[in-house]
C-alpha cells in the first residue's frame, strides 16, 4: 500500500473520530433535569385544542413564524378544561415548562404543528398517562419535547402551578411541596433522537445521513 493511501485512510479515520467526539459532546451537554411549574389538563386533549386549525398557516421553518406558533399553544383549550391560559395574552412563551395530562394526549389530526407549538412556547416535557401514537411520533421526530408516560394518574395528583422536578435519567417526577416521587416509563430508544433535536439531527450526528 502506498504512503499516500495510508495517509488518506488515516485522515478519514481521524475525521470519523472527530465527528464521533462531536456527537458525544453534544449528548453529554443535553439537559436531563427540568424543574418548573406544571400545566395540568385531563384526558383526550386533541391537536385542535393544542393548536387550532386557523394557525396552521404559520410555517415552523421560518423563525418569526415558529415563535408566533408558541403564542397559540393550547389556544383551543376550553375554559372548562383549564381556567388558566397556557400562554398569557401578548406573550410568546409560557411559564409552564412541564405539561401534565391524562389519557390519549394529542389525539385527533396528525398535525406536526402540535408538538412544535408546545416546544416553541417553552414546553420541555409532557407527562401523560398515554399518548396518541401520531403525537408521540411527531414529538420524537421534531425533537421539540420529551413525551413521557406516567405510571400514576398525575393529572389528579397535581394542580396547575405546582413545582416539580423531572429527571429523565432516573425516570422520576419529584413534587417540591411534598417531596413525593412518582415514576414514569423511560423513553428508551427514542430518547437519543429527542436529545439530538429531532430525527434529522440524530441521523446527521450518527452518520446515517450526510451533514
Amino acid at each position: 500500500m502506498s504512503e499516500q493511501i495510508k495517509e488518506g485512510n488515516a485522515n478519514r479515520a481521524a475525521a470519523n473520530v472527530i465527528e464521533y467526539c462531536r456527537a458525544w459532546l453534544h449528548f453529554t451537554d443535553v439537559q436531563t433535569v427540568f424543574t418548573g411549574p406544571v400545566f395540568v389538563v385531563r384526558d383526550n386533549i386533541d391537536t385542535d385544542q393544542i393548536i387550532p386549525a386557523q394557525y396552521l398557516n404559520l410555517v415552523p421553518t421560518i423563525p418569526e413564524e415558529y415563535e408566533k406558533l408558541g403564542a397559540y399553544a393550547f389556544a383551543g383549550l376550553p375554559e372548562s378544561a383549564s381556567a388558566t391560559r397556557y400562554v398569557k395574552e401578548g406573550q410568546l412563551d409560557s411559564e409552564y415548562p412541564i405539561v401534565v395530562a391524562g389519557r390519549n394526549f394529542g389525539c385527533g389530526s396528525s398535525r406536526e404543528h402540535a408538538p412544535i407549538a408546545l416546544g416553541s412556547a417553552g414546553c420541555k416535557v409532557v407527562l401523560a398517562e398515554s399518548f396518541a401514537r401520531i403525537f408521540f411520533r411527531n414529538s420524537v421526530a421534531t425533537g421539540e419535547l420529551y413525551p413521557c408516560e406516567s405510571v400514576d394518574r398525575l393529572c389528579e395528583v397535581l394542580k396547575t402551578g405546582e413545582v416539580v422536578t423531572v429527571d429523565l435519567d432516573a425516570a422520576t417526577v419529584t413534587v417540591k411541596s411534598t417531596g413525593k416521587v412518582y415514576p414514569f416509563k423511560p423513553l428508551g430508544d427514542v430518547r437519543p433522537v429527542v436529545d439530538a433535536g429531532g430525527l434529522f439531527n440524530y441521523a446527521r450526528q450518527t452518520g446515517m445521513m450526510p451533514k
